[in-house]
């Protein structure tokens, strides 16, 4: 009943981004703040202001009211709009993502506003080239703290490194799970190992916790696109009584016990071979720079959900990933919800960085159903957008 009543919410709060839109304005636009929706115009407006470095998430807001003193703002520093070549004016005058800062604010705004910024040719579009082949998909700019896509680098096209750390679909702090692999043309093999200081930091509500020592893993795209992939992973390491009784015991809180003294809840150790895999469609969603719907099957434990970068909202950037892992064989159900937000630092990481928190829902030590780990993420871009 209580997974009833979060789903419930869950859509209510998501229900707004996906609804209603508003069709274009008619009237010409004068006085706008441009979403930062384009990094190649972002950039080129300031190396022609002579801006090192360019910013291609900046704050921009042009004023094109008084035809004698068209302005054009910069993270709050004013510019002459003639500055501009005729090219990059008229390139500004006809973006199509303009925030109306002319428009006519009522008591009704406060719960409409939001809803009508989003416009129907941007609310969903198709991914890059880039994030539907089979052979290049894995390349990443993003570097996440935990879990989410892998960070992927690429020595030559279709050969390159990928580095995570946690599984791509577990939370912070639920798993000492990292993991480095090689790609070439789609396939790629690698190791995972463990971290256990990733576990040890909370003392409280780790029963639901995927424990894991190391090994060896495979995996392929299939060549139709970046929509199947499939992969092989065989722990080595085996699990002695020892290291099993450290790992699970009340003191760490991997176990919760029953009135009878028996075993109620316990962590998850990882021991075994499993076959893979994830069935998933790239998108972008408000503009985001990587996304994916997904349902997946990964060591033996169901996964569904949605993961976005750079997603842009009425001025706002940010990332929302959302995994759900409704049954599985030896762990209670669980629910992650990760939002972390971009522009809040300085110079060159005002849209590198991005950072929030995350949030996983499942049933706790007392059998109910509700929050067990709270903490926060962080995303940097370490590359250019995909």
């Amino acid at each position: 009943m209580r997974q009833k009543y979060f789903f419930i919410f869950l859509i209510v709060c998501l229900l707004p981004a996906f609804s209603s839109v508003l069709a274009q304005e008619e009237e010409p636009i004068n006085y706008f703040q441009m979403e930062p929706l384009d990094d190649s115009l972002f950039i080129h407006i300031q190396q022609e202001l002579f801006i090192d470095p360019p910013d291609p998430k900046a704050e921009i807001i042009a004023d094109l009211r008084d035809p004698n003193n068209q302005t054009i703002s910069i993270k709050g520093s004013l510019y002459p709009f003639l500055a501009l070549s005729p090219e990059i004016r008229a390139r500004v005058i006809t973006y199509p993502f303009k925030i109306n800062l002319e428009e006519t604010i009522n008591y009704g705004s406060v719960f409409t506003r939001v809803v009508e910024k989003i416009k129907i040719n941007k609310l969903a579009q198709p991914p890059t080239k880039q994030q539907i082949s089979s052979t290049l998909w894995y390349i990443n700019p993003f570097f996440q703290l935990f879990g989410g896509e892998r960070f992927g680098i690429p020595l030559k096209r279709d050969i390159g490194l990928s580095f995570g750390v946690g599984t791509r679909y577990e939370g912070p702090l639920n798993t000492n799970f990292i993991e480095a692999n090689f790609h070439i043309l789609g396939a790629y093999g690698g190791a995972f190992t463990n971290i256990d200081a990733l576990i040890n930091t909370f003392s409280t509500e780790n029963h639901n916790n995927l424990i894991v020592t190391s090994g060896l893993q495979l995996g392929y795209v299939f060549p139709f696109g970046n929509f199947f992939e499939v992969s092989y992973l065989s722990v080595l390491d085996d699990v002695t009584p020892q290291k099993r009784d450290s790992y699970l015991n009340t003191n760490h809180a991997t176990i919760v016990l029953d009135d009878t003294g028996g075993v109620k809840y316990q962590a998850r150790i990882l021991e075994g071979s499993y076959v893979n895999w994830e069935l998933r469609y790239p998108i972008e969603i408000l503009g985001s720079t990587r996304g994916r719907f997904y349902v997946a099957q990964y060591v033996d434990e169901w996964h569904l959900g949605f993961d976005f970068r750079e997603m842009s909202l009425a001025g706002s950037t940010f990332d929302l990933w959302f995994d759900a892992m409704p049954t599985g064989k030896y762990r209670n159900p669980e629910y992650l919800i990760n939002l972390t937000v971009q522009k809040i630092a300085e110079s060159w990481a005002f849209s590198a960085f991005s950072i929030g928190p995350s949030i996983i829902l499942s049933r706790n030590s007392e059998g109910k159903f509700g929050v067990i780990k709270i903490f926060f993420n962080m995303r940097m871009k370490m590359g250019s957008s995909l």
